[in-house]
């Protein structure tokens, strides 16, 4: 397994006989390094359904002819508007071809902001989501604070890979996801969603090299790099 990270949240996994993508927004993110119509996908994956996780799912869906798993109500939205969806909710999980998938809490929000309306339209409460493929059990938290039950996502769970935010402002910021990846105890742990605009700027490295004064491994992708898994 393959995992490539196309700067913000956005991870796209290739396997032998799939390809997936988890919050595809690339169109309007700065640190993108490819565009949505170079995206091979079969299922896309989402979190939630804020703009800069949603991003491009709808033309990619269409161009693929791809299947979105989503949470319920956001992949309901998305079904009106002629997307093959599968809708979960929080704690449940799912048998697909490639694999499973368990959407797990995340503390945030989940709504999709249209700014020329002004408009707010909810799109159900936000997710992690446990990939278990190929053998693998990758971790993507999603946008989330701290919360002690990921304490028991690492007690029920052999993560070999997590994705976590450590940009602040939004999301829990780089001391709070040293706390959370000793919690989840994953082999190896990959920072997202920080750098993209000045808010949330930080400093992957230094959250790299603190990791490991924690005797725990972890390595900062830069937009178009990948990790084997």
């Amino acid at each position: 397994m393959k995992l490539t990270y196309h700067g913000q949240s956005c991870i796209e996994i290739h396997m032998d006989d799939y390809n997936l993508i988890i919050d595809p927004f690339l169109t309007g993110n700065p640190r993108a390094d490819i565009t949505a119509d170079q995206v091979k996908a079969d299922y896309i994956l989402l979190t939630h359904g804020h703009g800069d996780h949603l991003g491009d799912t709808i033309p990619i869906a269409k161009q693929n002819n791809a299947k979105v798993i989503a949470p319920f109500e956001l992949a309901t939205w998305l079904s009106w508007k002629g997307i093959e969806t599968h809708g979960m909710g929080i704690g449940g999980g799912c048998d697909f071809p490639f694999g499973r998938v368990k959407f797990t809490l995340a503390h945030h929000s989940g709504a999709f902001v249209d700014e020329e309306k002004q408009e707010i339209i909810y799109l159900g409460d936000p997710a992690g989501i446990l990939l278990m493929a190929d053998g693998k059990t990758i971790y993507h938290a999603g946008d989330t604070a701290l919360f002690q039950d990921m304490k028991l996502i690492g007690m029920h769970n052999d993560i070999d890979l997590a994705f976590l935010p450590i940009g602040d402002n939004f999301t829990m910021g780089p001391e709070d996801a040293l706390i959370a990846a000793e919690w989840i105890d994953a082999k190896q742990v990959v920072p997202i969603h920080y750098n993209t605009y000045p808010l949330i700027e930080q400093d992957g490295a230094k959250f790299i090299k603190k990791l490991r004064y924690k005797d725990l491994s972890g390595v900062e992708l830069q937009p178009g790099e990948s990790i084997d898994c």
